[in-house]
């Protein structure tokens, strides 16, 4: 970590991004202080406004559609675009301009995520760009906002110079990842920490329980986090254990990536909504449904924001002369609201129950690939069977409950989810589960990862997420060719069995030569029995299933001026991310090279 005086929290959100930061120059007695940074952005034509939140949304505007320095921002007087409460407001209007969810589509398997391609199934005339550069812009003006404000102008104290945390979900895959990481150095921020969602939320809620958070749950407490935000939802275990007479926390389960969450409601409320004009014989097009989205996105939210609010008009513009003064309006009530959103995405079901997968049409329209199901519910219930093999029963019971997510901001929500799970565990007799109370769903995320920032340089609580297995590297053993018969493979151990996330090792006393600028194949071993192996050791025999071969990774690694098939003498050092993601870094002996191989401990398939 960097010896800065800022510990940064970046939430990196679908539908939102905070900045949160602790100043380490302060003096801190017991539990830091987690402050929100208030970002600058324009928030009308020609005025800029500090916010919390950085609304997820890039607006691209139209040539001459705006006066000039409409978009101009303290730091850059000549923006051809805008980020955040400007573009959300902008785009409920003029839609085919807006892009949002590009988070949803750094984790789209079916495009080139590096491609202009959003504003999705916008005009040729709409200038476009890809979801990585989307990003980019995002985590860009989060750090020249920094940088104006909080620094001062000071080099010293920009934003690229702090420890920077950005969060993710638990189930983004490597690829989208990767693209997190490219997006960050993209908008000037290098060498930043990426962490799960659902685990700094719980961080957030350590932070402000303070020293009381070991009166509210006990040794034997099963936490699940429950993440439901705009664009995914995501479900996490955290499970209350004893080491030395102190409480310990352990993540023991991460949930799948489910493409489901207030995209997906916003999108049905519209269909519900459209409703209301077909019954006055108003027919609407593609492009007024779409601003009926984000008009709808935008009630739901006031609604969810504000417990008293009842309804809330929906106007979007009209299409041909027939329509006085060029709207259409209806009204929004929060009956609707909760309507569509509790039966539609939280149906009660059994435990036994799982989403339904549909076969997929031949041919289908290109664009985010949703979840199948709407029913977060039986999603729940397939995670909770799927990680309680090893524990003697049908399903996980949760004790505890910690809601996160804008979605879950909801008073109903939170009251149909926790009771599914009750329904769930009186059938076993087990007692009911509680809520955690006292969680921020807008600031939790990034505040949370503040906390572990502050945590990781040894002030603070960490939750511990050991592999549950130890892996190897194979190598070769160097010997003549025997007709018939593979070299040898020795199993070099990497990884300790238990080693916790966000951890490294060298790798004592040996070198290995590594092939260059040429195909080669990098073979993992993994094994749930050998839980005593150091690393560095080597493994040399081994009997039947007590060392298994995963799934290989096939790459070139090159370094310059080298030829093809170059054996170069390496030292091997590991890194286990906090995204579960083993980085073994091939260090060269005369320290003028290195490269990463990259392995997902999380998502190994056996060879």
């Amino acid at each position: 970590m960097k010896n800065s005086r800022y510990i940064v929290g970046i939430d990196l959100g679908t539908t939102n991004c905070v900045v949160s930061y602790i100043d380490t120059e302060e003096e801190i007695s017991g539990v830091p202080e987690s402050r929100v940074f208030r970002i600058p952005q324009v928030i009308d034509a020609g005025i800029v406004e500090e916010r919390d939140i950085l609304p997820s949304f890039l607006y691209i505007p139209g040539e001459s559609e705006l006066p000039e320095k409409s978009l101009s921002l303290p730091w850059a007087g000549d923006m051809h675009y805008a980020v955040g409460e400007f573009a959300r407001k902008k785009g409920a209007d003029v839609p085919l301009r807006l892009v949002s969810s590009a988070k949803s589509w750094l984790c789209y398997p079916g495009i080139d995520k590096t491609s202009p391609i959003l504003p999705w199934n916008a005009p040729e005339q709409v200038t476009k760009m890809s979801p990585l550069e989307v990003s980019s812009r995002y985590l860009e003006h989060m750090r020249m906002a920094w940088n104006h404000s909080m620094a001062g102008g000071n080099p010293e104290y920009f934003l690229e110079n702090q420890d920077v945390f950005v969060t993710v979900p638990a189930s983004f895959d490597a690829a989208a990842r990767d693209l997190t990481l490219r997006a960050a150095e993209s908008a000037g921020l290098k060498d930043i920490t990426l962490m799960e969602e659902p685990q700094a939320a719980f961080y957030s809620w350590i932070n402000k329980a303070g020293d009381e958070w070991r009166e509210k749950v006990q040794v034997g407490d099963i936490i699940l986090v429950c993440d439901i935000g705009g664009g995914t939802t995501d479900f996490s275990i955290i499970e209350v254990d004893e080491e030395g007479g102190e409480l310990v926390l352990k993540r023991v389960a991460v949930g799948e990536h489910i493409l489901l969450g207030g995209d997906n409601m916003d999108l049905t409320l519209a269909y519900s909504v459209r409703g209301h004009f077909s019954a006055r014989n108003i027919n609407l097009d593609t492009w007024q449904l779409l601003g009926l989205v984000y008009n709808c996105r935008q009630a739901k939210e006031s609604m969810l924001d504000d417990p008293e609010c009842s309804s809330r008009p929906i106007v979007i513009l009209g299409r041909g002369r027939s329509v006085v003064g060029g709207t259409l309006e209806t009204e929004l009530k929060r009956e609707e609201v909760e309507e569509t959103i509790i039966n539609g995405f939280f149906p009660e079901c059994d435990i036994g129950d799982s989403p339904v997968e549909k076969k997929a049409a031949g041919f289908r329209e290109l664009g985010l690939r949703y979840a199948t199901d709407t029913a977060v519910t039986k999603y729940l219930a397939k995670f909770l069977r799927q990680h309680a093999a090893d524990r003697g029963m049908p399903f996980i019971h949760p004790t505890k409950i910690l809601f996160n997510g804008g979605v879950t901001k909801a008073r109903a929500v939170r009251r149909r989810i926790t009771d599914v799970v009750n329904g769930w565990l009186s059938m076993d007799n087990s007692p009911p589960v509680s809520v955690l109370e006292g969680a921020d769903p807008d600031m939790a995320v990034a505040k949370g990862a503040v906390y572990y920032g502050f945590a990781k340089k040894g002030k603070g609580l960490r939750i511990r997420a050991g592999v549950g297995r130890t892996y190897y590297i194979g190598v070769e053993t160097s010997m003549p060719a025997v007709p018939g018969m593979p070299p040898p493979l020795k199993a070099v151990c990497v990884v300790p069995f238990g080693m916790e996330e966000g951890t490294d090792f060298e790798i004592p006393g040996q070198e290995f030569g590594l092939v260059v600028g040429e195909h080669a194949v990098f073979r993992f071993l993994s094994s749930l029995v050998r839980k005593d192996d150091a690393p560095g050791s080597v493994i040399e025999e081994w009997h039947g299933d007590e060392i298994v071969e995963l799934a290989p990774i096939e790459t070139v690694l090159h370094a310059e001026g080298a030829e093809p098939g170059t054996l170069i003498p390496v030292r091997l050092h590991s890194y286990l991310t906090e995204t579960g993601v083993l980085e073994l870094w091939c260090e060269a002996v005369d320290g003028t090279d290195r490269w990463k191989l990259e392995f997902n401990v999380r998502e190994e398939k056996i060879a």
